[in-house]
C-alpha cells in the first residue's frame, strides 16, 4: 500500500503531476493492450504483420477468422507446403514450435506457424524431457525472427501466460487480440454490421429473425447469411421471404411475431403462431421462447420505471443501442402497465420452471398457450 499525502497549505510540500504517475504506474499493474478484430483484419489483408499473435477468448469465431486471414495473405497456396506449421495444443511440443519459428522461409517472404487449442499445451505429458509450457515463448518473444509470423490461438478464455504476454508488451513484438462472445443485445448491429460489409440490405424483422432463431453462435449465423448472400436479387437485399425460403424460419410464424402480436394482444394472432409452435417443435423450443419473452417484459418494466425519458435514457436503462427496439418497448409500455409487467415476469418463470418438469407433468406447449393466455389477459 502506498499512502500519498498532500498539504495545500504548505510551500514545500508541492507534488508533480509526473511523479504521481511514475508511483501509481509503478503500484498498479499494467493492463493488457489488445487490438480489435476490425482493425486486425484491415493490418492483415493490407499485409502488415505482427511477428506474434495471441489470440485469446471464448469466442472461436474471430479467433479462427483472424488465424484463416493471416495464412491466407501471408502466404500463396504454393508457399504454404514449405512455410506453414499447424501444430495442436494436445500434441504439441512448445521447444519444436520455436525451432520452427527460428526457421527462415523457403522461397517465400514469410514462415508462418500456427499453434491451434493453445489452452490445452502440456495436460498430456510429453515423452521429450523438460517442460512443455506456454511460458517458453517468452524468451522467443524477446526478439522473434521478423520473417516469420506466430499465431497462438487460445480458445475458452484468456491465456495462462503472463511471461510471454509481458514480453510482447515489453518488446513491443506482437499483438493481444480477446475474443468475447457476443451480447443478444448486440446482435442486431452485428448482424447489421456483417451484412453492410459483404454488400448486402437488411430490414429491422430480418435481422430479428436471425438473430432470434440462430441466436449468438457467429459461425452458424454468418455462414447462413453467407448463403443468402448467394440468393439475393439486383437489389442485394435479404428479406423474410428469402429467410424463410432458404433457411426454414416462418416469416409468420416466428417469435418475432409473436412479439408483435402480444404488443398490441392480439390473442387470434398469438394463439396461431403458438399452434405452428407446438407443430415445429424442433424450430420453436419452449425454453427459447420463454427466455425471449422474459428478457422482452424485463425491458418493457425497465422501459416504463426509466427516469431519463430520453432516446439514450431509454437505450441505457434497457442495455440496448437500438433505436429499433426502444420503439417495441414503447409500444409495449401502452398495453401493459408495471403491474401487469411484473405479473408477466412471475408468470414466465412459473412457465419456465414448469416446462422443465419441476412440479408439473403437463405438456411444455400447453403450459407455453396457458402463459400466453396469462399475458394476455395480465
Amino acid at each position: 500500500m502506498v499512502n500519498l499525502w498532500f498539504c495545500e497549505s504548505s510551500p514545500t510540500m508541492t507534488i508533480k503531476t509526473g511523479w504521481i504517475k511514475n508511483i501509481i504506474n509503478n503500484v498498479m499493474p499494467p493492463k493488457k493492450e489488445t487490438a480489435s478484430f476490425f482493425s486486425l483484419r484491415n493490418e492483415i489483408t493490407s499485409g502488415k504483420f505482427r511477428p506474434i499473435y495471441v489470440l485469446e477468448g471464448d469466442e472461436p469465431y474471430y479467433i479462427d477468422r483472424l488465424t484463416d486471414l493471416i495464412i491466407d495473405n501471408a502466404l500463396s497456396a504454393d508457399e504454404k507446403d514449405f512455410n506453414l506449421t499447424v501444430a495442436y495444443g494436445v500434441d504439441a511440443n512448445v521447444n519444436a514450435l520455436i525451432a520452427a519459428c527460428k526457421q527462415f522461409p523457403v522461397m517465400a517472404q514469410h514462415n508462418v506457424v500456427v499453434l491451434k487449442d493453445a489452452q490445452n499445451v502440456g495436460k498430456v505429458k510429453s515423452d521429450t524431457q523438460g517442460p512443455n509450457t506456454l511460458e517458453q515463448f517468452k524468451f522467443y518473444a524477446q526478439a522473434p525472427l521478423k520473417s516469420t509470423i506466430l499465431v497462438i490461438c487460445n480458445k475458452g478464455g484468456a491465456i495462462k501466460a503472463p511471461g510471454l504476454l509481458d514480453e510482447i508488451k515489453r518488446n513491443k513484438t506482437g499483438v493481444l487480440f480477446s475474443s468475447t462472445k457476443v451480447r443478444d443485445y448486440e446482435l442486431g448491429n452485428v448482424i447489421t454490421n456483417y451484412v453492410k460489409e459483404i454488400g448486402c440490405n437488411i430490414d429491422s424483422k430480418s435481422t430479428s429473425m436471425l438473430a432470434n432463431f440462430i441466436g449468438n453462435d457467429l459461425s452458424r449465423l454468418f455462414g447462413e447469411i453467407g448463403k443468402l448472400q448467394l440468393l439475393v436479387g439486383s437489389d442485394h437485399r435479404i428479406t423474410p421471404e428469402l429467410i424463410e425460403k432458404n433457411i426454414g424460419i416462418s416469416k409468420d410464424y416466428n417469435y418475432f411475431e409473436l412479439e408483435d402480436a402480444l404488443i398490441t394482444r392480439n390473442a387470434t394472432k398469438a394463439y396461431r403462431i403458438i399452434d405452428y409452435f407446438t407443430k415445429n417443435p424442433k424450430n420453436n423450443p419452449v425454453v427459447i421462447t420463454t427466455s425471449m419473452l422474459f428478457s422482452f417484459f424485463s425491458n418493457v418494466l425497465l422501459f416504463r420505471t426509466c427516469k431519463d425519458k430520453s432516446e439514450a435514457g431509454y437505450m441505457k436503462q434497457c442495455n440496448t443501442r437500438s433505436a429499433f427496439r426502444i420503439k417495441k418497448f414503447a409500444q409495449a409500455s401502452q398495453y401493459y402497465s408495471t403491474l401487469a409487467c411484473v405479473n408477466i415476469i412471475s408468470y414466465i418463470r412459473e412457465c419456465d420452471v414448469k416446462s422443465k418438469g419441476r412440479g408439473s407433468h403437463q405438456n411444455e406447449f400447453a403450459l407455453l398457450k396457458e402463459l400466453i393466455y396469462k399475458i394476455l389477459h395480465a
